[in-house]
């Protein structure tokens, strides 16, 4: 009885897969908006609804050339062609259920071919309290967190919470029309600056989201600390340093004018949408100009920090140009963070595969020496990144 009550849903796990396959194939042939692209996802969501039909949570597993279905291995599916090239980009897990929508498909199908062809990420496209039914990530992952010994701090005891209040605060003047409170911004930088270099070594103390409508706050803190700990890595003076962490804390700014059903709508964004999210730079630095305060560099490095060293991304320039070495930094940086952060629909991409990515994208997206340093940063520093909470102390080690 377990046998035949099983065996349609194992058949509707690999018609699945096949319609996956070719959606994929499709997607990669095809412009984004072609019909063909629009029936193959029509199909692969019509393939997903009769597979929740026949169980609401269908999992994934993709372990070397095993393809296994809940705890079933799929036959005929052995050497299938794409269970190491997802494995290989991070998706070793797979789970549907039922909330999933054809618009999580499109996004999650087209997340995955940027993955496969090494395309640049698009962080302003980060929402991250949107809903989805597609959660992927690395299989075990969820148990080397729980045997995970905590980091030693010796005396350390802090929070950023007073920080990340402050810079929702600041957002919320923005919001209201009021001028950027530049005095503010410095302050919480300085704060950063201190938490780095406690007890007399460096540290990298990144904040940890708590909770997704958070992201915008806990992300730009971040971005600020390894922007100045980039700089300061690379010998850059104390001066310019404090400036570059301004330039990290302020650089998503203007998405303080994105509506917020389009910051966290479910699935793809429309055209529309997506040319609205991304003037978040143009807005970002009229934001920062507008405080008519010596912020000229973090103006630019908002506008500027979406664009690839090989002109791609945007904003797009009238003349060909050169970036603004911050806006390097905090592209480098703000990548980093974005894909280190567990997203409501994947886990975040373990230390390593970032930086790979970040390396293979270098003299392309990423400025040759930027890319090289940081990951050399990063590689040595793990041991004394700190995962912080917004409210509660580090535990005294």
């Amino acid at each position: 009885p377990n046998r035949r009550s099983r065996r349609p849903t194992v058949t509707e796990a690999s018609n699945f897969l096949h319609s996956f396959a070719h959606a994929m194939a499709t997607f990669a042939l095809y412009p984004d908006g072609h019909a063909t692209r629009g029936r193959a996802l029509d199909d692969l969501y019509q393939a997903l609804i009769d597979l929740l039909a026949a169980n609401p949570k269908a999992l994934f597993s993709f372990l070397g050339d095993q393809v296994v279905f809940g705890k079933t291995p799929l036959r005929g599916l052995e050497d299938w062609e794409w269970s190491k090239r997802l494995a290989g980009i991070g998706v070793q897990r797979l789970e549907f259920d039922a909330t999933a929508t054809r618009g999580d498909l499109e996004a999650f199908v087209d997340d995955l071919l940027r993955r496969l062809t090494q395309k640049g990420f698009d962080t302003s496209e980060v929402r991250q309290t949107r809903p989805s039914g597609i959660r992927f990530g690395t299989v075990g992952l969820k148990d080397q967190d729980k045997t995970q010994k905590p980091i030693e701090t010796a005396t350390l005891d802090f929070t950023l919470g007073e920080e990340a209040e402050t810079l929702r605060w600041m957002h919320e003047e923005v919001t209201a029309g009021h001028q950027l409170p530049l005095t503010e911004a410095q302050a919480v930088v300085r704060s950063l600056s201190i938490a780095m270099h406690g007890q007399q070594r460096m540290m990298l103390p990144l904040l940890k989201i708590r909770e997704y409508d958070e992201y915008t706050t806990t992300h730009s803190l971040n971005v600020s600390v390894l922007t100045m700990a980039l700089a300061e890595w690379m010998s850059l003076g104390a001066r310019d340093i404090q400036a570059f962490g301004v330039a990290g804390l302020l650089h998503d700014i203007g998405k303080v004018v994105i509506p917020l059903e389009i910051l966290n709508k479910p699935g793809k964004l429309s055209e529309e949408e997506r040319t609205i999210i991304k003037s978040h730079t143009v807005e970002g630095a009229r934001i920062i100009i507008a405080t008519e305060q010596d912020l000229d560099m973090a103006s630019v490095v908002a506008y500027e920090h979406h664009i690839m060293i090989n002109g791609q991304g945007y904003p797009t320039f009238a003349y060909p140009r050169d970036c603004h070495y911050g806006s390097k930094f905090v592209h480098v940086c703000d990548v980093y963070d974005a894909l280190r952060t567990k997203r409501p629909y994947r886990d975040a991409w373990p230390p390593e595969q970032v930086l790979a990515y970040i390396e293979e994208r270098s003299g392309v997206e990423f400025e040759g020496v930027i890319a090289h340093a940081f990951c050399q940063m990063m590689r040595t520093w793990e041991p004394n990144l700190v995962r912080v909470t917004e409210r509660e102390p580090i535990p005294m080690g």
